[in-house]
């Protein structure tokens, strides 16, 4: 009772006599409005003018149609936002008051009280500006200006005697897909896109808090937290942290104070599939004069990662090691979840991160052309044990080089490495996306009529941010072990051998080269973090943003949904190869989505079967910014495609393959446990009407470094099959799981498929029952927004599948390849 009693008695002081404090300006009613223009409109914070103009009816849907061409002047004006706010007498007492803006997008004037108190000029950067002086008893104004980004980047290209790729936008330290993607619409945004806020503070207060590890061993884990603390004056104050003071003499202004922490016998962090992400909360109190005056609370997760790059017959290897584990990396590549970024809500963040745990990955490459992603993405990766491959925010094009330039990229590279370094799903920080491979490969130099001293000039600024600054300042930043650096993804073009055999690699001969998909087999490097292919999103979610009339190829509107040049003409060659060409538009929908299935599951297959030289898959891409056709396997309401459910099943912890020669066929199994599992592998060949025509089994114990060869069965042993009416089951049980997998013999258009019957009956409040008179390819199942945890499966006479649902669900939509093939 009397421990209750003194902690509300501290937290009586605490509230009454000067602790930091918060305001929260992005409440207050704010207006805005196109410079030059009086009337004004009502803006939300955070927000961008895009969304603000179309909240007041001023524009239509940017997302609609094709409006996004009639949108374009937005990003060519100025534009003006401004709210008043009420300061009491108590709040203008406090000995600091600062003015905090956690993001402005992006040539930012901001006026207190008629005042200009900062100019900014990066959408990424954190600005803190001591205000004090500015403010007042009673009424405040305050008001931002936004300067076109693209009329400014306009302006600092001229200033060049040579033209760098992607022109303007390489000036400007905002988002850069906002200028236009082959999967994304041109939305060159502004406004104040994250929190604004007033941070009240005297005698001290925490500035940051991040913790370094210095031991780490079953018994015992030895943290060191540094915690970085401005002080009004020089003057004594204590840290109380787990019932223990630590006593500290402040000087005036900045102080850094290291806090040993011992844990005994400290539970690890681990990443999705091989443990529990578990993490440790450390709270950190200031008390001056027996008050506290300030707190802050840091969660850690343990855990030791490596990026290991040895020698090798091949090459270089490239691979994570976790708490000593090497680790195959399987994910994807994510990109901003919006056009319009502060759309995006904490639950968003979360929901996009467990589809990618439901889907079985344990690593998301942030891509450097997006944003460093709010707060709440990396909490939901910690929480799901999802690792995060960091990039910085360049990508495909080269940067100026200039001193101005440089030191903006530098203090950029401090906020976000400071505001995010403490999370334990941060495995690898990366300059750029595709810059040195682009300066090598891609032509520039002849396309833009470069001399050898604008090229010595290019390459001197690209080897100074992303080989020194950025370098240089993580060395500043951060501990040893979390010092992981890789200057550029991929590290050498994928025309070059060299890209197979060391470095990371995006592969792209798959899709830009229109190579078959069977290339994947052939072409498989250390650590593939990019290939993939397009496929449709769903109807629906094609109906919310194209009207009825515009549903067919040619119309604008349907043109603008699908942003790469030659997308549908290279989707259609695809199809051709291996699947039916629909002429009526769902089904063409249901093939692309099954295309592009076909083609992730060829790609992971054969980088899984590569392991240990390949330890990495990492596909093109996650999610999308809009509507849009793309190679999304989530598109932008968070649906999923056939390909997300395929990659479910390839990224499974267990998995199994069969490959193929002239002699005999090869059942391959593939374990990423982290211990050895031993099961019962049952194979066996049934047509297509289900009688059985050949079984075997045997058991097998699935090792964890390298792939298992369970079963070799020779063309011999074999019935005579026809091999366009025949499926090859594989089935493997142990204690902990059942895996199975199917192998067919032709390709999917050469199936003899008959109309199958599908029968479906609910067999609990939430699960159905699938049974079928013949072989039933790629079923599809949709009913009244109903989640499906599987979907686009084949369904084998003889062998009914049962199905969770989200959700209750009475009638059920069933489509499956049959009636693609026979329309």
């Amino acid at each position: 009772m009397f421990k209750k009693i003194t902690l509300f008695l501290i937290f009586i002081c605490y509230s009454v006599l000067g602790q930091t404090s918060y305001r929260n300006l992005s409440s207050e009613n704010w207006l805005f409005n196109k410079q030059g223009e009086t009337k004004k409109y009502k803006a939300t914070i955070p927000g961008t003018v895009h969304t603000d103009l179309f909240a007041n009816q001023l524009i239509p849907d940017p997302f609609f149609g094709a409006n996004e061409k009639q949108l374009q002047w937005i990003e060519n004006e100025n534009w003006e936002y401004e709210t008043t706010f009420s300061l009491s007498e108590k709040e203008i007492s406090n000995e600091n008051i600062e003015l905090e803006f956690e993001g402005l997008d992006t040539y930012a004037t901001v006026f207190l009280n008629g005042k200009i108190v900062l100019e900014a000029d990066n959408m990424f950067r954190k600005w803190i500006i001591s205000a004090k002086n500015q403010l007042k008893k009673g009424k405040n104004q305050l008001k931002i200006v936004f300067q076109s980004a693209v009329q400014k980047g306009k302006e600092e290209a001229a200033k060049l005697s040579y033209t760098l790729p992607e022109k303007e936008r390489v000036f400007v330290r905002k988002a850069q897909y906002q200028f236009g993607w082959d999967w994304g619409p041109r939305f060159v945004t502004a406004g104040i896109c994250r929190k604004v806020q007033l941070k009240f503070w005297n005698n001290a207060t925490f500035e940051d808090a991040k913790h370094e590890q210095v031991y780490v061993s079953e018994k015992l884990a030895k943290l060191n937290f540094i915690l970085q603390i401005k002080s009004q004056r020089d003057q004594e104050i204590k840290i109380f942290h787990n019932e223990k003071y630590y006593y500290f003499y402040l000087i005036k202004g900045k102080n850094e104070l290291k806090i040993p922490v011992s844990i005994e016998n400290p539970k690890l962090w681990w990443c999705h599939g091989l443990g529990d992400p578990y993490q440790f909360l450390f709270q950190f109190e200031i008390i001056y004069k027996d008050t506290i005056i300030d707190y802050t609370a840091v969660k850690v997760g343990i855990r030791k990662i490596e990026f290991i790059q040895d020698k090798d017959e091949f090459g270089t290897s490239f691979y994570f090691k976790l708490n000593g584990k090497p680790v195959f990396m399987k994910g994807a590549n994510y990109i901003p979840q919006d056009s319009f970024i502060p759309k995006q809500t904490p639950s968003s963040y979360h929901e996009l991160v467990q589809n990618a745990r439901k889907a079985n990955m344990n690593m998301l490459r942030v891509w450097g052309g997006g944003v460093y992603a709010d707060d709440e993405f990396y909490n939901a990766c910690d929480a799901n044990g999802i690792l995060v491959w960091q990039d910085f925010m360049f990508a495909c094009a080269m940067y100026p080089g200039d001193e101005k330039f440089v030191e903006n990229v530098k203090q950029e590279v401090i906020d976000n490495v400071n505001r995010l370094q403490n999370h334990p799903s941060i495995a690898l920080w990366c300059g750029n996306n595709e810059n040195d491979e682009g300066w090598h490969n891609w032509g520039w130099q002849k396309q833009f009529q470069y001399s050898k001293a604008d090229s010595t000039k290019i390459w001197n600024d690209y080897k100074k941010v992303f080989h020194e600054v950025i370098p240089q300042t993580l060395d500043r930043l951060l501990s040893k072990e979390k010092n992981l650096y890789w200057p550029s993804s991929p590290s050498i073009g994928w025309g070059r051998k060299e890209s197979l055999s060391q470095g990371d690699s995006h592969y792209w001969g798959v899709w830009w080269g229109k190579e078959p998909f069977e290339t994947y087999q052939k072409k498989v490097g250390r650590f593939m973090s990019e290939y993939g292919f397009q496929g449709m999103p769903n109807m629906v979610t094609l109906e919310k943003v194209i009207p009825k009339e515009d549903f067919n190829f040619t119309s604008e509107a349907f043109k603008n949904h699908q942003k790469h040049p030659t997308g549908f003409e290279t989707i259609n060659e695809y199809m051709a190869r291996d699947f039916p060409v629909p002429s009526a538009l769902e089904k063409y929908n249901y093939v692309s989505q099954i295309l592009q299935a076909y083609g992730m599951k060829t790609a992971i297959e054969a980088h899984r079967l590569a392991k240990p030289y390949c330890m990495g898959s990492l596909y093109w891409q996650l999610n999308d910014c809009w509507p849009v056709t793309s190679w999304s396997t989530l598109d932008y309401y968070g649906n999923w495609k056939a390909a997300h459910y395929q990659v479910k099943e390839s990224f499974a912890p267990i998995f199994f393959a069969v490959t193929e020669n002239e002699n005999k066929l090869s059942i391959i199994g593939g374990n990423d446990n982290l211990d050895a599992i031993s099961g019962t592998l049952v194979v066996k060949l049934i047509d297509f009407s289900g009688n059985e025509l050949w079984t075997a089994s045997k058991e097998c114990t699935l090792d964890v470094e390298k792939n298992t060869n369970c079963l070799q069965i020779s063309n011999a042993e074999l019935p005579k099959f026809d091999k366009e009416k025949t499926v090859l089951v594989l089935a493997f049980t142990s204690n902990h799981t059942k895996t199975v997998a199917h192998h067919y013999f032709v390709k999917p258009k050469d199936l003899r498929l008959e109309k199958p019957n599908i029968e479906i009956k609910i067999v609990g409040e939430t699960l159905i029952e699938l049974k079928t008179n013949t072989l039933a390819k790629n079923v599809y199942l949709e009913a009244n927004d109903t989640f499906f945890e599987e979907n686009y499966f084949d369904l084998v006479p003889g062998i009914p599948k049962i199905i969770k649902t989200q959700k209750p669900t009475q009638e059920t939509k069933v489509l499956s390849l049959f009636d693609a093939m026979n329309e």
